[in-house]
C-alpha cells in the first residue's frame, strides 16, 4: 500500500467519516491513469509490458495508477487475471504511487471477492463500478455499495458511468452512502451532466473526492471543486495530463486552460471507437504495447488507424513524416 495512504487510514469516526480525511484527499488526488491491460501474442496478460507502462507513468508524473478499469478491459479478464494484475501493479509501484484497483462487477459476491483480493494485494483503494446490465434502483445501489464498503478497510471510490451501465448513481444516493460508509471516499464521474458534479459536492461535502472520468471534462470538473481525473489520454501523455491537474491545483488557470485546449484533439481520438480500441492502436504505434484486444473488441479500422498515425505525428509523438 502506498505509504502516505497506509499511514492515514484510521477507524471510522462516529459521524461515519475517517480520521485523517485531509491526508486521504492528498494521497488519492490528481491524475490517476487508467492503465490499459497489455496482452501478448498468445492473448495472455503481458506482465512485462505492465511493468514497463507503470515505470513510464511514474517517470511521466502521474499521481496514481489504476488497473482493471474500463480502459483495462476488465470484463474480458478472468477473476484470476484481475487479482494477479492487482499484485503486479502493487509490486511494480513499490509504494511510489497509490494503486487504485478496479474491483467492481455486476455480481455482489464477485465484487466482494475482488475487493478482498485487492486489499490483500496491498492496493490503496478500490474502484467499484455501478453494477451494469442489472439496472438497479437507487435503493439497490445504496444497499450494494453499503455492503461493499462494509466488507473492506480500503477506501472505496464509486465508478459512475451511465453510458456503460444504463444506471446513474444519483447525487442524493451518494450523499446517503457518505453518511454511513466511513471509507467511501469519492466517485469517478464519467457523466457529462456537470450539474450532477455540483450536486455531489453539495450532498457529500467539498472534501469528497470527485474525479472526472471524461477526458474533455477534466478541467471543468477541477474548476467546480473536483479532486482529479482518470483520463485514458494519460496512457499517451502522462506529463501533460498530470500537469493539467498540477496547474489547476496551484491556481495557474491560464496554463491549465492552454493544456485543456492542447489536449482536446487527442482526447477526442480516444473515442473514435470503443475505448480502449483507439488507444491501444496509438500505443502500439509508439511501441508500448501490442495492438491486441480481447473479443468482442477488434483492432481499429484501417481508415481510423491512418488518422491516428497522422494525429500522433501532429502531437510530436511520432517522428515527422519524411524523417525530418
Amino acid at each position: 500500500m502506498h505509504a502516505r495512504v497506509k499511514e492515514i487510514i484510521r477507524p471510522a469516526l462516529p459521524d461515519g467519516r475517517t480520521a485523517g480525511w485531509a491526508m486521504i484527499r492528498e494521497g488519492l488526488r490528481g491524475s490517476i491513469v487508467p492503465l490499459v491491460t497489455p496482452f501478448d501474442a498468445s492473448g495472455g496478460v503481458d506482465e512485462a509490458a505492465v511493468l514497463s507502462l507503470i515505470e513510464f507513468q511514474i517517470a511521466g508524473g502521474s499521481h496514481g495508477i489504476s488497473v482493471a478499469g474500463t480502459t483495462g478491459e476488465p470484463s474480458s479478464l478472468t477473476h484470476g487475471e484481475r487479482e494477479r494484475l492487482f499484485e503486479v501493479a502493487v509490486g511494480a509501484t513499490a509504494g511510489r504511487r497509490p494503486v487504485v484497483a478496479g474491483t467492481g462487477t455486476n455480481n455482489l459476491p464477485e465484487t466482494l471477492r475482488l475487493t478482498s483480493s485487492a486489499e490483500k494485494a496491498g492496493a490503496d483503494a478500490a474502484l467499484v463500478i455501478v453494477p451494469y446490465y442489472n439496472r438497479p434502483s437507487q435503493e439497490g445501489l445504496y444497499r450494494y455499495f453499503r455492503d461493499v464498503s462494509s466488507s473492506t478497510s480500503l477506501p472505496v471510490i464509486i465508478y459512475n458511468i451511465p453510458g456503460r451501465t444504463a444506471t446513474n448513481m444519483e447525487a442524493s444516493t451518494a450523499g446517503r452512502l457518505r453518511g454511513v460508509c466511513g471509507n467511501l471516499v469519492g466517485i469517478k464521474e464519467s457523466n457529462r451532466d456537470m450539474d450532477q458534479v455540483t450536486r455531489l459536492l453539495q450532498e457529500c461535502g467539498d472534501d469528497f473526492l470527485v474525479y472526472s472520468g471524461i477526458e474533455s471534462l477534466c478541467l471543468p470538473m477541477l474548476a467546480v471543486g473536483g479532486s482529479g481525473h482518470f483520463s485514458a489520454t494519460a496512457n499517451l501523455l502522462p506529463t501533460e495530463v498530470a500537469d493539467l491537474y498540477n496547474h489547476a491545483a496551484a491556481g495557474r488557470w491560464d496554463e491549465a486552460r492552454r493544456l485543456h485546449h492542447a489536449l482536446f484533439r487527442i482526447n477526442e481520438s480516444i473515442f473514435w471507437d470503443t475505448n480502449p480500441v483507439p488507444l491501444k492502436a496509438a500505443m502500439a504505434m509508439l511501441g508500448r504495447v501490442q495492438n491486441i484486444l480481447r473479443p468482442p473488441l477488434v483492432p481499429l479500422s484501417d481508415d481510423l488507424t491512418t488518422r491516428m498515425r497522422s494525429l500522433l505525428h501532429d502531437y510530436g509523438l511520432l517522428p515527422k513524416r519524411g524523417g525530418r
